[in-house]
């Protein structure tokens, strides 16, 4: 499908104004969220996590805490090392997909 250049210079124009009418100002960028605050975050929670089903494990152990309240910590513990595996294995996916881009 070809695309005529009078076509093309529309297009071109549209998204031009696109563009220029979208918010470009520090305070715009200062209010979106930084990649690397939401990895910290991500991560800070998962540690957290698990260190909640650790706890609760040794609560168990010293006779503290009743048996649900551990399965519950250990499970939630669980998912959240699994989401950060599947998380990690989607991030090297798209590592390699990259490498293979040609140049």
């Amino acid at each position: 499908m070809a695309i005529d250049a009078t076509r093309a210079a529309e297009i071109y124009a549209a998204v031009a104004k696109a563009a220029a009418n979208a918010p470009h100002t520090e305070e715009a960028a200062a209010s979106a969220p930084n990649f690397a605050e939401l990895v910290q975050t991500a991560v800070k929670g998962a540690s957290d996590s698990l260190k909640a089903g650790e706890a609760a494990a040794a609560e168990v152990a010293a006779g503290e805490a009743s048996l649900v309240d551990v399965v519950t910590a250990v499970s939630a513990a669980e998912v959240t090392l699994e989401t950060a595996i599947a998380v990690r294995n989607r991030v090297i996916e798209a590592y390699q997909d990259i490498l293979r881009m040609p140049i």
